[in-house]
């Protein structure tokens, strides 16, 4: 069944979770439309893989709403079975093969054989013959694919991913962009979680950034990114280049991983970066215009307070 295109995939009003004192969610509102992928960013703990929990009956919210499909969320509710989902890792029987792993896991669905999808599922999950061994053997990449394949199972109107890119080899990420991009080719919409940021930015539409669990922004990613310039450089000297950069008139920050440098701010000129550099005896390897996710990401999470930005 397609999801209707006049009502949202997924809507979440005033979600609140604790658990003892803690406070996991405050109050988080959402709406998710037919056909996005959309992309939960933010830190560890600030509350993403306890939204999918809830958005999946399996955690009881201490307040608010979650509709999937416009229908409210419970254990066992009718929506949940237009929902594939890959949370908190794989789990299947260790001797049985991946096939008959994935045989008993739509058989416990209670649909018929015919609705299962076996075939397409196993052709995205590329397992090959391994798919007749014993998931005892399997590795860490080949296990996610026969979860990946599960969660395709039936094909879903809304395929929800917790951390697809954590501990992956690109090989088995391209696996993942794979099913992503089926999915959405047959009008599925897609959820995902992600502290990496490169990998919400390559794979969704949209993204939501999450923080103490609260939603500092949401959007099209293409407008959370905004229109802040950036130049991105690879140097051979990173610590004379931040100095110099950090002293440019135009600049307002500089990012470092490694012998990258991002320079933040607006009207930058390459040209007038690469002089100062050249000046300073600084060689540039490479460079590329543009702001990221990442960037617009910190700099959301720096304006909301985030603990060791500098802020409160």
């Amino acid at each position: 069944m397609a999801a209707d295109p006049g009502r949202p995939v997924l809507r979440v009003r005033g979600l609140s979770k604790r658990f003892g004192r803690a406070l996991a969610l405050d109050g988080l509102d959402l709406v998710v439309q037919p056909g996005e992928v959309v992309g939960l960013a933010g830190p560890n703990g600030a509350g993403k893989s306890v939204t999918f929990r809830i958005l999946l009956g399996l955690v009881r919210p201490t307040a608010g709403v979650v509709e999937l499909f416009g229908e409210p969320i419970k254990p066992g509710a009718r929506a949940l079975a237009r929902v594939g989902a890959l949370v908190d890792g794989p789990g299947f029987v260790p001797h049985l093969s991946g096939l008959d792993n994935l045989r008993l896991a739509w058989r416990l669905t209670g649909r018929p054989e015919a609705e299962a999808g076996l075939g397409p599922a196993l052709e995205l999950a590329g397992l090959g013959e391994a798919i007749r061994r014993p998931y005892r053997t399997y590795s860490h990449g080949m296990r996610y694919r026969l979860g990946l394949a599960q969660a395709l199972l039936g094909r879903p109107d809304l395929l929800v991913l917790d951390e697809p890119a954590t501990g992956l080899d690109p090989g088995h990420l391209r696996v993942v962009r794979a099913a992503v991009a089926s999915a959405v080719e047959r009008g599925a919409t897609v959820l995902l979680s992600s502290h990496v940021l490169p990998e919400i930015e390559s794979l969704c539409t949209h993204a939501a950034v999450l923080q103490q669990g609260r939603l500092v922004a949401a959007g099209r990613i293409a407008d959370l990114v905004g229109p802040a310039a950036a130049v991105h450089l690879e140097v051979d000297d990173p610590d004379a280049a931040t100095a110099v950069l950090s002293g440019l008139p135009g600049v307002c920050r500089v990012a470092r991983a490694g012998d990258a440098l991002g320079a933040v701010g607006e009207g930058l000129r390459p040209a007038a970066l690469f002089a100062a550099l050249d000046e300073a005896g600084v060689g540039v390897l490479a460079f590329r215009r543009g702001r990221t996710l990442e960037q617009a990401y910190l700099d959301l999470l720096e304006t909301a307070g985030e603990p060791g930005s500098g802020r409160r």
